[in-house]
Order: C-alpha cells, then sequence, then structure tokens
C-alpha cells in the first residue's frame, strides 16, 4: 500500500472543494451578459411565469394576452442590443426581438415585460432610471425610445453614451419627449424607480436569472442572446 498517496489524497480533496466554492462564489457576485448553459451541466431549475412578478413594469402587447414574456436586460449590455436591434459586428445574431413583436405582440398572442437587471456600471443604472420615466410619462413612445438607446449603445460599461447628459440630448430628438421633464421626473422620483429596479432583480433571482438578455417564457427560462426560433419554439409550447 502507498501510505504517501493515502496521504496526499484528502489534501487534494480539500484544495479542490476551496477551488470549487471560490468559482461559485466569483460567478455569483459577477453575472456575465448573454451567458448560455454549456453542455453537460445540470439542467435549468424549472420556473413557472406565473410566479414572477411583473406589476408597473414596461411592457408591449394585450395586457391580458395569452402568454407573458419576462425579459431582463440592461442598457449597457451589447448581447441585449444584438437581440433587440442588432448591429453589433462581434455578435452576428439576427435579432429575435423585431420578430417576436410582430408575430406574436402585435397579433395579441403574448405581453412583453422590459424587466432591469442592472450591472454594468452607473450608466446601466441612469438608463434604467430614464427608462422608468419614459414609460410613466409617455408609454406610447416607450418602445421608440427604449430601440434609439440600443442603438446610441457604445462601449460595454461607463465608457461614454448613458450618463443623464446624454440620454437628455437623445431624448430632445424624439417627437414627442420632452427631455427637461424626463429629466426632472428621474430627479423627483428616483428612490420609487430604484425601487421598481431593484424588485426586477429581486424577481431574477427568484428564478435563476443572472445573465442579460434573458427571458421566462411558461416554465421555460432562456438565457443568453437567443435566435428567433429559440423563442418562437417555447411560445408556441405555451400556446398549445
Amino acid at each position: 500500500m502507498d501510505t504517501n498517496n493515502n496521504k496526499f489524497l484528502p489534501v487534494a480533496v480539500v484544495l479542490a472543494g476551496l477551488l470549487i466554492a471560490g468559482a461559485v462564489l466569483w460567478n455569483g457576485s459577477h453575472p456575465s451578459s448573454g451567458t448560455q448553459q454549456a453542455a453537460g451541466t445540470p439542467p435549468t431549475p424549472k420556473v413557472d411565469i406565473k410566479n414572477v412578478r411583473t406589476d408597473g413594469d414596461p411592457y408591449l402587447g394585450k395586457a391580458d394576452a395569452p402568454v407573458v414574456i419576462a425579459f431582463w436586460s440592461d442598457f449597457q449590455c451589447p448581447y441585449c442590443k444584438a437581440v433587440e436591434t442588432g448591429g453589433v459586428p462581434q455578435i452576428p445574431l439576427t435579432p429575435a426581438i423585431p420578430d417576436l413583436i410582430k408575430n406574436y405582440v402585435d397579433t395579441g398572442k403574448v405581453k412583453l415585460v422590459f424587466m432591469d437587471f442592472v450591472f454594468l456600471g452607473q450608466d446601466s443604472i441612469t438608463a434604467a432610471l430614464y427608462s422608468r420615466s419614459v414609460w410613466s410619462l409617455y408609454p406610447d413612445k416607450y418602445f421608440a425610445w427604449r430601440t434609439m438607446m440600443y442603438e446610441a449603445q457604445d462601449e460595454e460599461g461607463d465608457q461614454g453614451f448613458g450618463n443623464a447628459a446624454s440620454i437628455d440630448k437623445l431624448d430632445a430628438t424624439i417627437a414627442g419627449i420632452d427631455a427637461a421633464k424626463v429629466a426632472a421626473d428621474v430627479k423627483a422620483n428616483t428612490a420609487k424607480y430604484q425601487a421598481a429596479i431593484d424588485a426586477d432583480k429581486v424577481e431574477a433571482g427568484k428564478v435563476s436569472v443572472n445573465a442579460t438578455p434573458s427571458f421566462v417564457i411558461g416554465q421555460q427560462l432562456i438565457p443568453g442572446a437567443v435566435p428567433y426560433e429559440t423563442l418562437k419554439k417555447a411560445v408556441d409550447a405555451v400556446l398549445k
């Protein structure tokens, strides 16, 4: 019997355990954008859209549509831009959201709820606050505003576009939106809007969302910038 190997084995087990624990802690505190479940990993925990609170969040579609999609995003996330508007050279993906809106939202089958999962810096928070204000003051302009925000997106994080001054400038270019009114509303209601943003993060935790973009459709959690066909398949399964 090799007694030396027997001595080293417990130490190796302990070290391996510490490495795994450290990786889990790091990953949990640093959510990443556009992550995908790797082959061979445990299946995603079962979720249910019925257990996700979406009251007060911006949305498109009929309030009583048969299918509700919770969609978590961050305005600084390039993967979110890829799935909503495209135009991200490093992510050659045909955006899924336009076809989802055309084929399911506009036909009354889907209510698409936009939920906040901010984690890429102060500009992420600022954009989310402005998003709440635009929804509150100009709900009919919300999606046009949202699209322009993603089209104006630059480098991930606090790298330029996304602070209050740049969003104010963008708002001034959108017909029907009073940029000064939105800016004043954000200042007056920051605490209320921040509470709503925080509430979306809590709902994300309930269904194991830790990346942007992420979708919950029926009893499926779909993380990452996925193609339209992936969302279509999940919606059709609920509609059956």
